[in-house]
């Protein structure tokens, strides 16, 4: 059997799941059967994703002005920020983003770090603010 044909054979008897689920063994699986316990990823497995979830986040915050009209460097935090908690907790920044958009990033930066989530992340919270308060 060519390699095709047997990956379309797996993929039969394995089904796809997008979302990590028990197998019938009891192990933490993903896709195509893949046991996550046991075999976990590679590396370039784990660059492959992340490069996807970039691609992702930053689709899903092209759609604000705020952030479209940002610098770079205010936008790189602000990916940084919805890379870690997903855009519906970002979105819940109102403040920060409130001063994002009228470009006051010494204002944001504050607002990033008068968080819950700067004091779960600790230094990435801070890395974050002093990006978006050194933009211009």
């Amino acid at each position: 059997m060519d390699r095709e044909a047997l990956k379309k054979w797996i993929k039969v008897h394995e089904g796809y799941d997008n979302m990590p689920y028990i197998c019938t063994a009891g192990k933490l699986t993903i896709g195509y059967g893949r046991n996550l316990q046991d075999n976990g990823i590679s590396h370039e497995e784990a660059e492959f994703m992340l490069d996807n979830d970039i691609k992702r986040v930053e689709k899903e915050l092209l759609v604000y002005s705020w952030y479209k009209n940002s610098p770079s460097p205010v936008k790189d935090a602000l990916m940084n920020m919805c890379f870690n908690m997903d855009l519906p907790r970002l979105l819940g920044f109102k403040r920060m983003i409130g001063y994002i958009d009228k470009r006051n990033f010494t204002m944001a930066a504050i607002e990033a770090l008068d968080s819950r989530w700067a004091q779960q992340v600790g230094q990435r919270a801070k890395d974050v603010a002093l990006m978006i308060r050194e933009a211009k």
